[in-house]
């Protein structure tokens, strides 16, 4: 399972990452200016000094070589034996002496030469000490023509056997030197073209080493930046939910802090819009219910000085008919009217009797009678009561009840009351007939009932305000029968909700707990 690296920890991994660049880049600066000093001290205080003392060796040999010239074409004895003492007391020392601090040199510069040099300034010691053998041999021969050239009359043939051999050694000598020179000169050469080789490639690899150190600066700098977003993102959204908008979502992926601070957010916004509503379903029931006790205590008064006079007022016309009955009138038609008018206060007396029990029930609703029940057999008990009611209207009625519909806690009074409101609305929003479907659906800890038709339906505002006592969209209604119906289903522990679609139908939505 790969390692969850934290968001500090990637950014500073991301900034470790280019001062390990810039850091290397730095050393490689270093290392390589390090070693062009290096290089330029071995040319400077190394090759350049050699040459030089060779080339003094050069121009020393060949001041011997002309002193030697002017020696062998001397006349005077006296003057070739004071040449031979000057040549004899410094020429030898002042050899060696140069020879030696030339060797000398080159063992130091080897201690601090690098390996590749080695085997070169080995060389150089080597030839060093051929040419002070060199001279050795040198020596004796310049003695071998002094002496020749010492007596008062030189023999020639000796004298010019002895030149000879010391001119071969001469020669010798300056061959050695110029190869020596040479081959420092060349050094000198092959080493400056290096160090400058070197000193463009160093460049060009500093610059492009640099090039892609500030890259990958570009490149950490761009990923904290993106890691990062999601903060801004963060913050806006938790302004919007300070300021009361659960709607905001910030939807960062990941699996970062950040990511999973933003799907607490996310949940917490959710949690407080559910909780919102819930509020607000809450405070709605509640004015309902303010609402509903208001309009009882007002019903109750109302019913408590209508009931009674109500009552005396049946009663009495029922008298009047009995009484009718033994009357006599002028004529027929005189009964008729008479007999009319008792049976039409009669009616108004049964209407208004049944809308103070409206009222009366609504008022002071009676404690539900939970039992099991079966709701399918409730809801085809009320289908078939107002099965003639629904043919004269037009409605055709299907039954689509669920073969395993449990049973529902309910009091099987109240629940006919309700579902016998529900299809009469059902019945009135379809004047010119149509479908009537009702559909049982069990759920995981209740059971859902729905009574669908085709009718007219109602707007967003009349079904927001279905639920509130005395609204109403049907002429003479008296806006009490859904209220009193969402009035029972709450006392069940259950609920009643309307979808509705202007000219598409209406259909209320009932649950009622299980059995």
């Amino acid at each position: 399972m790969p390692v969850k690296l934290s968001l500090a920890t990637r950014i500073f991994l991301g900034y470790a990452v280019v001062l390990g660049t810039f850091g290397l880049v730095s050393l490689f600066s270093v290392t390589e200016l390090h070693r062009n000093r290096l290089e330029i001290r071995l040319v400077s205080q190394g090759y350049l000094q050699l040459s030089q003392d060779a080339a003094e060796l050069e121009t020393f040999h060949s001041t011997q070589e002309k002193d030697t010239e002017r020696l062998l074409q001397e006349g005077s004895v006296e003057a070739r034996r004071a040449f031979i003492r000057l040549a004899r007391t410094y020429n030898p020392p002042l050899m060696s002496q140069r020879l030696a601090a030339a060797q000398a040199k080159a063992h130091e510069v080897l201690a601090s030469a690098p390996d590749s040099e080695v085997p070169f300034i080995r060389g150089l010691e080597a030839r060093f000490g051929e040419l002070q053998s060199r001279y050795r041999d040198y020596g004796r021969a310049a003695e071998a023509v002094f002496a020749a050239l010492s007596t008062e009359a030189p023999d020639k043939e000796q004298v010019a056997t002895a030149t000879a051999a010391l001119r071969q050694v001469e020669n010798s000598i300056g061959r050695e030197i110029r190869v020596l020179r040479a081959a420092l000169s060349n050094r000198i050469r092959e080493r400056v073209d290096g160090a400058e080789e070197r000193e463009r490639t160093t460049g060009l690899f500093i610059i492009g080493f640099s090039v892609a150190a500030i890259a990958v600066g570009v490149g950490a700098t761009a990923w904290s930046a993106r890691t990062l977003r999601p903060m801004r993102n963060l913050i806006r959204g938790v302004s919007r939910i300070g300021r009361g908008d659960y709607n905001a979502q910030l939807g960062v992926r990941g699996d970062d802090e950040v990511a999973v601070l933003a799907r607490e957010f996310d949940q917490m916004a959710r949690s407080l819009q559910a909780r919102e509503a819930q509020l607000k379903a809450q405070a709605e029931a509640l004015m309902r219910a303010e609402q509903l006790a208001a309009v009882g205590r007002i019903s109750a008064q109302i019913v408590h000085e209508v009931r009674n006079p109500l009552s005396s007022i049946g009663l009495n016309v029922e008298l009047l008919q009995d009484g009718l009955e033994q009357a006599r009138f002028d004529s027929p038609e005189d009964a008729a009217e008479a007999r009319d008018l008792l049976s039409a206060v009669t009616q108004e007396v049964d209407r208004l009797a049944d809308v103070t029990e409206q009222y009366l029930r609504m008022a002071r609703p009676p404690r539900p009678d939970l039992d099991p029940r079966d709701v399918t057999a409730v809801l085809d008990t009320v289908l078939d009561f107002t099965r003639e009611e629904l043919e004269r209207a037009g409605v055709e009625v299907v039954r689509d009840f669920a073969l395993d519909t449990p049973h529902v806690l309910a009091d099987e009074g109240q629940l006919r009351q309700v579902f016998l409101n529900l299809l009469r609305n059902s019945r009135e929003a379809m004047p010119s007939g149509g479908r009537l479907t009702i559909v049982t659906r069990p759920l995981e800890d209740a059971v859902e009932v729905t009574v669908r038709d085709t009718g007219q339906g109602m707007t967003e505002e009349a079904r927001q305000h279905l639920f509130e006592p005395f609204f109403t969209t049907k002429e003479g209604g008296t806006g009490l029968g859904l209220a009193v119906s969402q009035q029972i289903l709450q006392a069940h522990g259950g609920s009643l909700s309307c979808q509705s679609i202007p000219g598409q139908g209406t259909a209320f939505v009932l649950r009622l707990p299980r059995a």
